[in-house]
Protein backbone atom coordinates (compact mmCIF):
# COMPACT_ATOMS: atom_id res chain seq x y z
CA UNK A 1 0.00 0.00 0.00
CA UNK A 2 1.51 2.96 -1.38
CA UNK A 3 0.99 6.62 0.46
CA UNK A 4 -1.71 8.97 -1.55
CA UNK A 5 0.53 11.67 -0.09
CA UNK A 6 3.94 12.11 -0.73
CA UNK A 7 5.47 15.50 1.08
CA UNK A 8 8.79 15.02 -1.01
CA UNK A 9 6.34 15.87 -4.82
CA UNK A 10 7.05 19.67 -3.03
CA UNK A 11 10.74 19.18 -2.13
CA UNK A 12 11.69 17.50 -5.89
CA UNK A 13 13.31 20.27 -7.24
CA UNK A 14 14.77 23.91 -6.75
CA UNK A 15 11.59 24.96 -8.86
CA UNK A 16 8.94 23.61 -6.56
CA UNK A 17 11.01 24.79 -3.69
CA UNK A 18 10.87 28.14 -4.13
CA UNK A 19 7.30 28.14 -5.61
CA UNK A 20 5.92 26.79 -2.10
CA UNK A 21 8.67 28.32 0.41
CA UNK A 22 6.81 29.73 2.89
CA UNK A 23 9.55 32.74 4.10
CA UNK A 24 11.09 34.45 1.82
CA UNK A 25 14.15 37.18 2.51
CA UNK A 26 13.94 40.17 0.66
CA UNK A 27 16.02 43.62 1.06
CA UNK A 28 12.93 45.44 2.89
CA UNK A 29 13.44 42.40 5.85
CA UNK A 30 16.85 44.73 7.11
CA UNK A 31 18.34 47.42 9.28
CA UNK A 32 21.80 48.10 8.76
CA UNK A 33 23.74 49.02 11.92
CA UNK A 34 26.85 51.93 11.29
CA UNK A 35 29.23 52.41 13.27
CA UNK A 36 30.63 56.29 13.41
CA UNK A 37 33.60 58.26 14.49
CA UNK A 38 35.18 61.74 14.01
CA UNK A 39 37.87 62.46 11.62
CA UNK A 40 38.10 62.26 7.70
CA UNK A 41 38.62 59.65 5.28
CA UNK A 42 38.68 57.09 7.48
CA UNK A 43 37.14 53.42 7.39
CA UNK A 44 38.43 51.10 10.32
CA UNK A 45 38.52 47.26 10.32
CA UNK A 46 36.58 45.93 13.81
CA UNK A 47 39.36 43.68 15.01
CA UNK A 48 36.42 41.58 16.43
CA UNK A 49 33.79 42.26 13.44
CA UNK A 50 35.63 40.34 10.15
CA UNK A 51 34.35 42.65 7.12
CA UNK A 52 32.68 45.38 9.32
CA UNK A 53 33.85 48.97 9.80
CA UNK A 54 33.66 52.53 11.57
CA UNK A 55 33.18 55.31 9.01
CA UNK A 56 34.26 59.05 9.54
CA UNK A 57 30.82 61.11 7.96
CA UNK A 58 32.74 61.79 4.60
CA UNK A 59 33.15 57.93 3.93
CA UNK A 60 29.57 57.71 5.50
CA UNK A 61 28.07 58.91 2.17
CA UNK A 62 29.65 56.78 0.23
CA UNK A 63 28.20 53.47 2.22
CA UNK A 64 24.49 54.84 2.64
CA UNK A 65 24.92 55.36 -1.13
CA UNK A 66 25.89 51.84 -1.84
CA UNK A 67 23.46 50.84 0.89
CA UNK A 68 20.64 52.23 -1.16
CA UNK A 69 21.58 50.74 -4.41
CA UNK A 70 21.75 47.45 -2.75
CA UNK A 71 17.81 48.26 -2.39
CA UNK A 72 18.51 48.45 1.67
CA UNK A 73 16.35 51.27 2.75
CA UNK A 74 17.24 51.51 6.40
CA UNK A 75 19.92 52.16 8.93
CA UNK A 76 20.60 52.38 12.77
CA UNK A 77 23.01 54.27 13.48
CA UNK A 78 25.66 54.49 16.52
CA UNK A 79 28.82 56.08 17.26
CA UNK A 80 32.12 56.25 19.00
CA UNK A 81 32.41 58.88 21.36
CA UNK A 82 36.15 60.16 21.98
CA UNK A 83 37.29 59.59 25.66
CA UNK A 84 37.73 63.30 26.22
CA UNK A 85 33.68 63.73 25.62
CA UNK A 86 32.50 60.90 27.87
CA UNK A 87 31.50 61.59 31.62
CA UNK A 88 28.65 59.92 34.07
CA UNK A 89 25.90 62.22 32.75
CA UNK A 90 26.22 61.65 28.90
CA UNK A 91 26.92 65.45 28.22
CA UNK A 92 27.72 65.07 24.77
CA UNK A 93 24.52 63.33 24.25
CA UNK A 94 23.03 66.69 23.88
CA UNK A 95 25.25 68.33 21.43
CA UNK A 96 22.94 69.86 18.65
CA UNK A 97 26.43 69.50 16.86
CA UNK A 98 27.58 66.44 18.32
CA UNK A 99 28.91 63.11 15.99
CA UNK A 100 25.39 61.39 16.31
CA UNK A 101 23.02 64.68 15.20
CA UNK A 102 26.06 65.46 12.83
CA UNK A 103 25.66 61.78 10.76
CA UNK A 104 21.78 62.11 11.08
CA UNK A 105 22.04 65.19 8.77
CA UNK A 106 24.93 63.32 6.66
CA UNK A 107 23.08 60.25 5.89
CA UNK A 108 19.46 62.41 5.06
CA UNK A 109 21.53 65.36 3.19
CA UNK A 110 23.11 62.52 0.66
CA UNK A 111 20.18 60.02 0.84
CA UNK A 112 16.77 62.08 2.13
CA UNK A 113 14.76 58.98 1.67
CA UNK A 114 17.02 56.80 3.95
CA UNK A 115 15.01 55.73 7.19
CA UNK A 116 17.14 56.83 9.97
CA UNK A 117 16.81 55.07 13.30
CA UNK A 118 19.29 56.11 16.18
CA UNK A 119 20.67 54.35 19.52
CA UNK A 120 19.71 56.41 22.52
CA UNK A 121 21.55 54.62 25.54
CA UNK A 122 24.65 56.45 27.50
CA UNK A 123 26.83 53.83 27.00
CA UNK A 124 28.77 55.67 24.84
CA UNK A 125 29.11 58.49 25.97
CA UNK A 126 29.42 57.31 29.65
CA UNK A 127 32.76 57.63 31.33
CA UNK A 128 31.77 54.07 32.83
CA UNK A 129 30.29 52.83 30.35
CA UNK A 130 26.73 52.35 31.44
CA UNK A 131 23.35 52.78 29.87
CA UNK A 132 22.41 55.52 32.71
CA UNK A 133 23.64 57.53 35.39
CA UNK A 134 25.54 56.22 38.53
CA UNK A 135 25.29 58.00 42.26
CA UNK A 136 26.84 55.71 45.13
CA UNK A 137 27.65 52.67 42.44
CA UNK A 138 24.01 52.51 41.29
CA UNK A 139 22.02 52.92 38.21
CA UNK A 140 19.73 55.68 38.69
CA UNK A 141 16.53 55.33 36.53
CA UNK A 142 14.60 58.39 36.79
CA UNK A 143 17.69 60.70 36.03
CA UNK A 144 18.76 58.95 33.32
CA UNK A 145 15.48 58.77 31.26
CA UNK A 146 15.23 62.65 32.04
CA UNK A 147 18.46 62.40 29.89
CA UNK A 148 17.43 59.68 27.18
CA UNK A 149 14.80 61.71 26.61
CA UNK A 150 16.32 65.10 25.73
CA UNK A 151 19.02 62.66 24.08
CA UNK A 152 15.66 61.87 21.95
CA UNK A 153 14.57 64.86 21.10
CA UNK A 154 18.13 66.24 20.03
CA UNK A 155 18.00 63.07 17.26
CA UNK A 156 14.29 64.04 16.00
CA UNK A 157 15.93 67.59 15.69
CA UNK A 158 18.35 66.67 13.49
CA UNK A 159 16.21 64.49 11.29
CA UNK A 160 15.96 60.89 12.23
CA UNK A 161 12.86 59.20 11.60
CA UNK A 162 13.23 56.89 14.40
CA UNK A 163 15.21 56.71 18.10
CA UNK A 164 16.04 53.40 19.42
CA UNK A 165 16.49 53.39 22.51
CA UNK A 166 18.58 50.58 24.29
CA UNK A 167 18.86 51.20 27.84
CA UNK A 168 16.37 49.13 29.32
CA UNK A 169 15.59 51.91 32.18
CA UNK A 170 11.87 52.24 33.45
CA UNK A 171 9.32 53.83 31.97
CA UNK A 172 11.84 55.47 29.53
CA UNK A 173 9.37 54.84 26.59
CA UNK A 174 6.49 57.18 27.99
CA UNK A 175 8.91 59.69 28.71
CA UNK A 176 10.33 59.94 24.96
CA UNK A 177 7.24 59.69 23.47
CA UNK A 178 5.66 62.54 25.66
CA UNK A 179 9.03 64.85 24.98
CA UNK A 180 8.47 64.44 21.21
CA UNK A 181 4.81 65.25 21.86
CA UNK A 182 5.22 68.00 23.27
CA UNK A 183 7.89 69.85 20.88
CA UNK A 184 5.66 68.69 17.51
CA UNK A 185 7.47 65.55 16.74
CA UNK A 186 4.60 63.77 16.39
CA UNK A 187 5.92 61.85 13.17
CA UNK A 188 9.40 60.67 15.19
CA UNK A 189 9.06 56.78 15.89
CA UNK A 190 10.16 54.93 18.72
CA UNK A 191 12.20 51.29 18.24
CA UNK A 192 12.07 49.95 22.13
CA UNK A 193 14.91 47.39 22.36
CA UNK A 194 12.15 46.18 24.70
CA UNK A 195 12.83 42.70 25.58
CA UNK A 196 17.02 43.35 25.55
CA UNK A 197 19.02 40.55 27.48
CA UNK A 198 22.14 40.27 29.53
CA UNK A 199 23.72 38.64 27.22
CA UNK A 200 27.78 37.66 26.64
CA UNK A 201 27.18 38.07 22.61
CA UNK A 202 27.48 41.75 22.91
CA UNK A 203 31.54 41.96 23.61
CA UNK A 204 32.76 42.52 19.44
CA UNK A 205 29.99 45.63 19.68
CA UNK A 206 31.40 47.05 22.71
CA UNK A 207 34.71 46.97 21.00
CA UNK A 208 33.16 48.82 18.29
CA UNK A 209 32.57 51.53 20.44
CA UNK A 210 34.98 51.19 23.22
CA UNK A 211 31.68 51.29 25.59
CA UNK A 212 32.17 48.11 27.77
CA UNK A 213 31.34 48.61 31.57
CA UNK A 214 34.36 49.74 33.55
CA UNK A 215 36.45 47.25 36.25
CA UNK A 216 36.27 50.08 38.85
CA UNK A 217 35.18 49.54 42.73
CA UNK A 218 31.55 49.62 43.81
CA UNK A 219 30.45 50.38 39.51
CA UNK A 220 28.25 47.17 38.30
CA UNK A 221 30.93 44.93 35.99
CA UNK A 222 27.75 43.93 33.86
CA UNK A 223 24.82 45.34 33.17
CA UNK A 224 22.25 42.86 34.71
CA UNK A 225 20.61 45.17 37.40
CA UNK A 226 18.30 46.58 33.85
CA UNK A 227 19.40 44.27 31.37
CA UNK A 228 16.99 41.32 31.13
CA UNK A 229 17.94 37.46 32.62
CA UNK A 230 18.63 35.64 30.09
CA UNK A 231 16.67 32.93 31.78
CA UNK A 232 13.74 34.51 31.48
CA UNK A 233 10.76 34.25 29.40
CA UNK A 234 7.37 35.71 30.60
CA UNK A 235 9.45 39.12 31.36
CA UNK A 236 9.88 39.44 28.08
CA UNK A 237 5.93 39.54 27.09
CA UNK A 238 5.63 42.01 30.04
CA UNK A 239 8.48 44.20 29.13
CA UNK A 240 7.17 44.26 25.78
CA UNK A 241 3.58 45.29 26.30
CA UNK A 242 4.67 48.01 28.51
CA UNK A 243 6.62 49.44 26.10
CA UNK A 244 3.88 49.51 23.69
CA UNK A 245 1.49 50.77 26.04
CA UNK A 246 3.99 53.81 26.54
CA UNK A 247 3.86 54.59 22.83
CA UNK A 248 6.38 52.25 21.21
CA UNK A 249 5.59 51.71 17.43
CA UNK A 250 8.07 48.76 16.93
CA UNK A 251 9.80 45.96 19.34
CA UNK A 252 12.59 44.76 19.68
CA UNK A 253 14.05 41.10 20.99
CA UNK A 254 17.81 41.41 21.42
CA UNK A 255 20.11 38.93 20.76
CA UNK A 256 18.56 37.14 17.86
CA UNK A 257 19.26 33.13 17.81
CA UNK A 258 19.38 32.12 21.57
CA UNK A 259 16.15 34.05 21.60
CA UNK A 260 13.87 33.01 18.96
CA UNK A 261 11.28 31.36 21.48
CA UNK A 262 11.34 34.94 22.75
CA UNK A 263 10.08 36.34 19.32
CA UNK A 264 7.54 33.66 18.33
CA UNK A 265 6.56 34.39 22.13
CA UNK A 266 6.13 38.34 21.73
CA UNK A 267 5.13 37.74 17.38
CA UNK A 268 1.96 36.17 19.12
CA UNK A 269 0.73 38.20 21.49
CA UNK A 270 1.56 42.46 20.12
CA UNK A 271 -0.26 43.82 17.38
CA UNK A 272 2.75 46.03 16.49
CA UNK A 273 6.32 45.19 14.44
CA UNK A 274 8.73 42.91 15.87
CA UNK A 275 12.28 43.66 15.26
CA UNK A 276 15.45 40.95 15.92
CA UNK A 277 18.88 42.45 16.49
CA UNK A 278 21.16 39.39 15.18
CA UNK A 279 24.30 40.60 17.10
CA UNK A 280 27.82 41.30 16.92
CA UNK A 281 28.84 38.16 18.63
CA UNK A 282 26.54 35.57 16.51
CA UNK A 283 28.02 37.52 13.68
CA UNK A 284 31.43 37.06 14.89
CA UNK A 285 31.28 33.25 15.53
CA UNK A 286 30.07 32.88 12.07
CA UNK A 287 32.86 34.61 10.35
CA UNK A 288 35.48 32.74 12.79
CA UNK A 289 34.19 29.25 11.87
CA UNK A 290 34.26 29.96 8.13
CA UNK A 291 37.64 31.61 8.18
CA UNK A 292 38.77 27.90 10.28
CA UNK A 293 36.85 26.11 7.36
CA UNK A 294 34.57 24.44 9.74
CA UNK A 295 30.93 25.82 8.04
CA UNK A 296 29.93 26.92 4.77
CA UNK A 297 29.75 30.73 5.57
CA UNK A 298 27.54 31.93 3.18
CA UNK A 299 24.81 29.08 3.36
CA UNK A 300 24.84 29.12 7.30
CA UNK A 301 24.32 32.97 7.12
CA UNK A 302 21.22 32.21 4.79
CA UNK A 303 19.81 29.70 7.42
CA UNK A 304 20.25 31.97 10.28
CA UNK A 305 18.19 35.18 8.92
CA UNK A 306 15.31 33.24 7.30
CA UNK A 307 15.15 31.42 10.62
CA UNK A 308 15.12 34.77 12.47
CA UNK A 309 11.94 35.72 9.69
CA UNK A 310 10.50 32.22 9.91
CA UNK A 311 10.40 33.03 14.03
CA UNK A 312 8.42 36.15 13.60
CA UNK A 313 10.58 38.86 12.79
CA UNK A 314 9.43 41.71 10.74
CA UNK A 315 12.79 43.71 10.84
CA UNK A 316 16.14 42.23 11.15
CA UNK A 317 18.86 44.62 12.59
CA UNK A 318 21.66 42.26 11.05
CA UNK A 319 25.31 43.35 10.52
CA UNK A 320 24.64 40.78 7.86
CA UNK A 321 22.73 42.41 5.71
CA UNK A 322 24.63 43.54 2.68
CA UNK A 323 25.98 40.19 2.02
CA UNK A 324 22.53 38.72 2.23
CA UNK A 325 21.35 41.19 -0.24
CA UNK A 326 24.28 40.76 -2.82
CA UNK A 327 23.85 36.85 -2.94
CA UNK A 328 20.32 36.51 -2.78
CA UNK A 329 20.52 39.21 -5.89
Amino acid sequence: MYPLKRNRRLRANKAIRSLVRETIISPNDFLVPLFIVEGKGVKEEIASMPNYYRYSLDLLEAEVKELWKLGLKSVLLFVKVPDNLKDNKGTEALNPDGLMQRAIKTVKNVCPDMLVMTDVALDPYSSFGHDGIIENGKIINDDTVDVLAEMSLSHAQAGANFVAPSDMMDGRILAIRETLEDEGFVDTGIMSYSAKYASAFYGPFRDALDSAPVDAQEIPKDKKTYQMDYANRFEAIRETEMDIDEGADIVMVKPGLCYLDIVREIKNEVDVPVAVYQVSGEYAMLKAAAEKGWLDHDAVMLEQVTAIKRAGADVIASYFAKDVVKLIS
